[in-house]
């Protein structure tokens, strides 16, 4: 029997599968499809995943490397989480290998077992005596040996420290036969019969309705668009289908779009069920959350609950799916695997034949356009739940009137008669720092990042410039860099600015800052808020992290400063997301007994959207928006795809594209496509960034099909043309950000 050959996918750009020989000593029958190998790559060693086993390479048998060691007996992916990867990988035109890294722990993309964690415990050894005469002159090790006697059970090795026992003092004592070390696996809690921990809210109709159709479709796939006013109780819909999936001895798969909904989100689900829940986001560190994977894979998890990359998290009885917030742009990934986890979820659902439900008060265009195709059922929720009432919109116009940090009078007397009222307030700007930028009065200089196209921000507690875009970090001067003048001023307001403004005008109040600077640290998130639910009269001042999901019952006045932002962008989509963060934001007001209001300060108050937003609400603008896409042929009714290129040199990137572009007209002819552009290549808005400049080009295409065929042929066209190396290029299917 000839020599078994294996196709490897590796962690690399390259869209191709590399030729190994079996691991000496390792039989054919023990080499599984999706089992993790290492092996030797130039000069480094990385972890490959199998794909199949053949006879036949076209690379010379002596050229072909034996793989170092297999590392599992079989696959850490379970079939349908595999197949998935092959989908997106195919879709997205990424390299397999990549995606697959992607789709594993980073524990197991560094070559760790697939077993869940092993525990040591220190036991008392048969015959061991208190009173041993060699611990005469050891007092710390009689001290030790007589607490982990009063542990029948052993005591954990990680709760050495609590109990102050010395790991030197332990190992002695095991020299001389005193204590023993028991390495077991960690055990699984065991499944609760009565699935609930505290009783569930009355349904009123709407919810009741909502919840029944999901019910109705379990054990099959359907998609489902919940859409609901803000303060509509979705999380309670999603609480009631969970307990009923448990019921049915299902897992269930929650997607959240921030981390910092993380622990509130986990709080609720551990208040209202007597389940084991396993929370994944880039904030628990490599080990916690390999085991909350294999406890999500081996069905010891029965809520997992995640960011977009939980996605990825295998379920041994999967039973429902949920993405809460659908609209939000966090679920799409903006490098390395470009992928949408909303979309992915629904092409998992459908895969592993089980129901899911998108919900959000903002739904995407692209969503809605689903659901009115009939390929989503949208469920409503028009009332808020226990008889909230929405809140009350407010245009203010601020043209010609004087701004006090961006703070206008009339907007200052609101919050001064809220708060007098016991109450709180949101204050919204989605600006970092002190102030967009620092201006020489004298002679008209700038702070402009000298790696960027950009403009540096002036955060003023630091004393630092920062670029918002690369990182760049400088210290705030004291005179213009120009003239050596020292009069120095930041323009315009952000965070920072406004929060010191608003404690000079309210020092009676707390005022809290949430944004990206402010709740860096572990928990600053969780402190500011448990400050909040006191319910003592305060101010949040925040950026668009305000607006995700959270309830802050005392706050009455939603104030938002800067309206404008989102009017006249060249981004088509530009006025989707100002209409999506006002509606969320002015969610946040009224969500308990006393009304709300919502003032939205702007220069152009009487605009056509704003008015429309206010008057009508978010889906009357949301099918206006529709119509126009169509007419303008803008998605959803046409596929994008962007590809993007930078390199160190000006022009350099264009010249890349230039020749891509070429080469895609030569396909498109060749295949006998229609209803293709090629729209570029030009340079990106902000041609240069970190010290590149960059340029794009986008395909549009009126189906899906034809695209995806340009695009199975492009990409290793280009990956073998002269210039690919020269530059840094990648592709994004469907982007949803073309800046």
């Amino acid at each position: 029997m000839p020599d078994a050959i294996l196709r490897i996918a590796l962690p690399s750009p390259l869209r191709r599968l590399f030729d190994y020989r079996a691991p000496p000593g390792v039989p054919r029958s023990a080499l599984q499809p999706g089992a993790r190998l290492r092996v030797s790559f130039g000069r480094r060693e990385l972890i490959g995943i199998l794909i199949e086993v053949t006879d036949h390479s076209e690379v010379p048998a002596d050229k072909l490397k034996p793989a170092l060691q297999l590392l599992d007996a079989q696959s850490p992916l379970p079939p349908a989480l595999f197949k998935l990867c092959l989908w997106t990988a195919q879709y997205y035109q990424h390299s397999l290998g990549d995606t697959l890294s992607w789709a594993l722990p980073v524990l197991l993309r560094q070559g760790e077992p697939a077993e869940v964690r092993q525990e040591r415990f220190w036991h008392l050894s048969e015959g061991a005596q208190l009173d041993d005469p060699r611990l005469a002159r050891a007092p710390r090790q009689r001290e030790a040996l007589k607490t982990i006697a009063q542990h029948p059970h052993g005591v954990a090795h990680q709760l050495l420290g609590q109990l102050q026992l010395n790991k030197e003092s332990l190992g002695l004592l095991r020299e001389k036969g005193l204590v023993r070390l028991e390495i077991r696996r960690h055990a699984a809690s065991a499944r609760h019969r009565n699935w609930l921990a505290e009783a569930e809210l009355p349904l009123n109709p709407e919810q009741r309705a909502a919840a029944e159709a999901v019910r109705t479709g379990f054990g099959r796939f359907n998609a489902f668009l919940l859409a609901g006013v803000t303060g509509s109780g979705k999380t309670e819909v999603y609480l009631q289908l969970i307990r009923a999936t448990l019921e049915a001895g299902k897992q269930a798969l929650v997607l959240i779009p921030e981390i910092n909904l993380g622990p509130q989100t986990l709080a609720r689900f551990e208040r209202r069920f007597n389940a084991r829940i396993a929370l994944l986001h880039s904030g628990v560190n490599d080990r916690e959350r390999l085991d909350a994977w294999l406890a999500a894979r081996d069905g010891e998890a029965d809520i997992i609950i995640g960011t977009r990359s939980a996605l990825f998290t295998p379920m041994q009885r999967p039973g429902l799916i949920i993405i809460d917030e659908e609209h939000d742009a966090s679920y799409k990934q903006q490098e390395g695997l470009r992928y949408h986890a909303r979309d992915l979820a629904v092409v998992r659902a459908h895969q592993e034949n089980i129901p899911i439900l998108l919900g959000s008060a903002t739904p995407s265009l692209e969503s809605l356009h689903n659901a009115h195709g009939g390929r989503y059922a949208l469920l409503h929720l028009h009332q808020r739940a226990g008889g909230a009432q929405q809140p009350r919109f407010l245009r203010l116009d601020v043209k010609s009137r004087p701004l006090d940090s961006g703070i206008s009078g009339p907007m200052q007397q609101a919050i001064g008669q809220t708060l007098a009222a016991g109450q709180q307030v949101l204050v919204f700007l989605n600006r970092r720092g002190f102030a967009p930028t620092l201006l020489c009065h004298d002679c008209g200089w700038l702070s402009e990042c000298p790696r960027c196209d950009a403009r540096m921000t002036v955060h003023q507690r630091s004393a630092e410039l920062r670029c918002h875009h690369c990182g760049h970090l400088e210290r705030q001067p004291s005179n213009c860099p120009t003239c050596n003048n020292v009069d120095l001023r930041p323009v315009g307001a952000g965070t920072e600015r406004a929060e010191e403004r608003l404690g000079i005008l309210f020092p009676q109040v707390s005022v809290l800052r949430v944004d990206r600077d402010s709740t860096s640290r572990k928990e600053a998130m969780t402190k500011l808020f448990n400050t909040v639910q006191r319910g003592e009269p305060c101010i949040l001042v925040g950026t668009q992290m305000l607006a995700k999901g959270h309830h802050f019952p005392r706050v009455t006045l939603v104030a938002i400063l800067d309206a404008d932002g989102g009017l006249f962008s060249a981004d088509f989509r530009a006025s989707e997301r100002m209409a999506q963060l006002i509606v969320q934001v002015a969610g946040r007001a009224g969500r308990a007994e006393e009304p709300g209001k919502v003032i939205i300060q702007s220069h152009l108050a009487d605009h056509p959207l704003l008015v429309q937003l206010t008057e009508q609400g978010y889906f009357a603008f949301a099918e206006q928006a529709l119509s126009e896409r169509r007419g303008a042929g803008l998605p959803p009714f046409c596929h994008l795809a962007l590809l993007r290129a930078e390199a160190h040199r000006p022009g350099q990137a264009e010249g890349f594209l230039d020749a891509a572009c070429s080469e895609a007209e030569l396909l498109v002819n060749e295949l006998k496509l229609s209803g293709i552009e090629l729209l570029g290549p030009v340079p990106a808005p902000m041609e240069r960034r970190a010290g590149r400049y960059r340029a794009q080009l986008l395909v549009q295409a009126n189906a899906r099909a034809p695209l995806h065929r340009l695009l199975s042929s492009w990409m290793p066209a280009l990956e073998q043309m002269p210039g690919a190396r020269a530059v840094r290029w990648s592709l994004d299917v469907d982007p949803i950000d073309l800046f």
